[in-house]
């Protein structure tokens, strides 16, 4: 059996005699055929499940061989296919929220040829991104912006007299963040023609639903359901208010009682529509056609949806699915890892969750990223004080300032690319006050297959400038059990520590960590020529250049920053002093940590006695997804790089066996 008779095989058990014909049949025909939207939308309608259930099976393909993000796309086959069907894409703008549902818009925009690519270097993007199709009117990557933008795209389209729809489809774990409210509450007020997909795939606003709620949804969105209600309103106006307030209320009752709900979105202005079936092609049709028909607008259709839909092992364990390593299509086990090595992510989980067995005070807060950031491991122990507050990094900002000022300890842990959502409140609610909330920074540096949407490139330079903050960075996992304890022990300031993703680097673990010294780096090895100042996990790539170094005739020092503030100012103007060339390594943009030792060695002088100075940061250019060792080469963040840094600083070229090094 060839491989794509396996998926076929695969996805026709869990998803049961619909797809009977696809384990019999290899090879996905009307697919085939589809090269892009306009091609799908000659197919006749019935022949659109057919479609589905071979897209369904050529994203489990593609997702098997690459990893990324496979339940909520599967969850998203029918809805995509409908709305490819009914709307005049690239035409009419289809944003998709966060864009990790996409990969199956992806198969049937034009990058079938390349969806084996996923994730990869030079391939496809895990999200949409407008420069990779005009059918990704707008990129996203982080969540609930969809709104925004489509409100955006439809305000520009009326400004220019032109008459194509914009459908923004968000999932219910993105309504939890104020953006989409905000959004919302702007384009009910300006009553544009928006078109809003709510796709409840956690079923966390509504049950299932069935044909007599189809039924409904497809009248109340119909035109002259519509034009009668139009018409009721404006007679209405010519009646006593108690009368009015009646009608509204029976109106209201009656829609929510049948529908399942919506006033919320009504009273924001939008014409509400739903629940129905997203996975049912029958109840979908008729209820898109009616709101792309419809003249008026702002219209939000609430579709329910099931994340994993149609593949057993994604349907079972939608957690696990959501991102997804490698795997095997017909057990669903994926690809072990190759590494005994813990994660970063993992050992803060654990030293925090040690922390709080010694002290009661001690609070963790998410954005909806509990496994993400290993706070998992916080709440197994403490369910009780495990805060997941949804998509929502300004209000976790400022939920922990309130429990600081209460007296508790507050760790808010999110990804460096997350933080950037919630600085204002960083400057306001936290830094202002001088409240002792500790930011716990995972994901910082390169990433990875994410790409630059998910790179932690920013927060040392944004966060730096905020007096009082306390800024770390751990060079291995032993040193961020140590800056944990450090952040437990400051208890009157604003702190951070980032660390990377991925696996640390072997040291041995102490039994707990230890607070360090503030704002006091170490030496780890003593050298006469050149100085390596590093503030970071690329602490390893400055030793192995330093044993390269050496043998070219150059003794160098390597130092661990550990602080970027407050800085070790009397060990900087050490290095500076006693040598040639002096070169900081950092994991973040320019701005960060080595401007910050540019200034401190301006500001006393130590620029004018003539040592060579470089900084290495990440390069100010956004690199797109690879393997994070060929992003770190690329930035010549590698040990390689680094030497050609001090070569280049001393004016010798470097020598042949060093420069062909990757």
């Amino acid at each position: 059996m060839d491989r794509r008779r396996d998926v076929a095989f695969a996805v026709s058990r869990a998803f049961g005699p619909g797809l009977d014909r696809m384990s019999k049949r290899p090879g996905t025909p009307l697919l085939d055929r589809v090269t892009d939207p306009a091609e799908l939308r000659k197919l006749d309608e019935r022949e659109l499940k057919q479609l589905a259930e071979e897209v369904r099976a050529e994203t489990i393909d593609a997702v098997s061989r690459t990893g990324g993000h496979l339940g909520a796309g599967l969850g998203v086959v029918e809805l995509t296919v409908a709305l490819h069907y009914v709307f005049e894409t690239p035409r009419d703008r289809l944003i998709w929220d966060v864009g990790h549902q996409a990969y199956p818009h992806k198969i049937l925009t034009g990058r079938r040829d390349r969806i084996r690519t996923l994730r990869q270097e030079g391939g496809l993007s895990g999200f949409t991104r407008r420069a990779e199709s005009e059918y990704d009117p707008f990129g996203t990557a982080h969540s609930s912006t969809s709104i925004s933008a489509g409100l955006g795209m439809a305000v520009a389209r009326d400004l220019d007299g032109r008459r194509n729809r914009v459908v923004a489809v968000i999932g219910d774990g993105a309504m939890s963040a104020g953006m989409a409210y905000e959004a919302m509450n702007n384009a009910g007020h300006l009553r544009s023609n928006l078109i809003v997909i709510l796709n409840d795939n956690d079923m966390s606003i509504a049950p299932p639903v069935g044909a007599m709620s189809a039924y409904l949804a497809r009248l109340v969105s119909g035109r002259t359901y519509r034009k009668m209600r139009s018409v009721a309103k404006r007679l209405l106006k010519w009646l006593p208010d108690w009368f009015t307030d009646k009608v509204a209320l029976t109106e209201e009752f009656t829609r929510s009682f049948w529908a399942g709900g919506g006033t919320l979105f009504e009273e924001l202005g939008f014409y509400y529509v739903g629940p129905i079936d997203g996975h049912n092609l029958d109840h979908l049709l008729p209820v898109l056609r009616n709101v792309a028909n419809a003249k008026n607008g702002p219209f939000l259709v609430h579709v329910v949806t099931q994340k994993g839909k149609g593949y057993a092992p994604a349907e079972k364990a939608p957690d696990k699915f959501h991102g997804v390593g490698k795997f095997d299509i017909v057990t669903g086990a994926q690809a072990p890892n190759q590494s005994n090595l813990p994660t970063y992510t993992r050992i803060f989980g654990e030293a925090l969750s040690a922390e709080a067995e010694r002290d009661d005070r001690i609070v963790a807060i998410t954005a909806a990223m509990p496994a993400g950031t290993g706070l998992d491991l916080f709440g197994q122990r403490f369910p009780h004080r495990l805060f997941d507050v949804g998509i929502a990094e300004q209000h976790a900002v400022t939920f922990a300032a309130g429990l600081a000022a209460e007296g508790f300890k507050p760790f808010c842990a999110l990804y460096s690319t997350f933080l950037q959502r919630g600085y204002d409140q960083v400057v306001h609610d936290v830094a202002l006050q001088s409240l002792p909330v500790r930011f716990a920074i995972d994901r910082a540096g390169f990433v990875g297959a994410d790409g630059p949407t998910h790179a932690g490139a920013f927060d040392t330079a944004f966060l730096a400038p905020l007096p009082g903050m306390v800024l770390m960075a751990a060079a291995d996992e032993a040193e961020l059990m140590h800056m944990v304890a450090t952040a437990v022990a400051l208890d009157d300031r604003p702190s951070a520590f980032r660390y990377p993703r991925g696996e640390g680097v072997g040291v041995d673990l102490p039994a707990q960590g230890v607070p360090l010294a503030l704002g006091k780096g170490r030496i780890l090895r003593e050298g006469t020529k050149v100085a390596l100042f590093s503030y970071g996990a690329r602490l390893h790539e400055c030793l192995t250049a330093a044993d390269e170094l050496a043998g070219y005739g150059l003794p160098t020092t390597v130092a661990d920053a550990r602080f970027a503030k407050p800085l070790d100012v009397d060990l900087l103007h050490r290095l500076a002093r006693e040598h040639e060339v002096l070169i900081t390594i950092e994991e973040g943009s320019s701005g960060g940590f080595g401007a910050l030792c540019l200034e401190a060695l301006a500001r006393s002088g130590s620029l004018d006695a003539g040592v060579k100075i470089r900084t290495l940061t990440l390069p100010d250019r956004n690199l797109e997804q690879a393997s994070p060792a060929s992003l770190y080469a690329a930035a010549g963040l590698n040990s390689a790089g680094i030497i050609a840094a001090v070569f280049a600083a001393i004016g010798r070229a470097e020598p042949a066996r060093a420069a062909g090094r990757a």
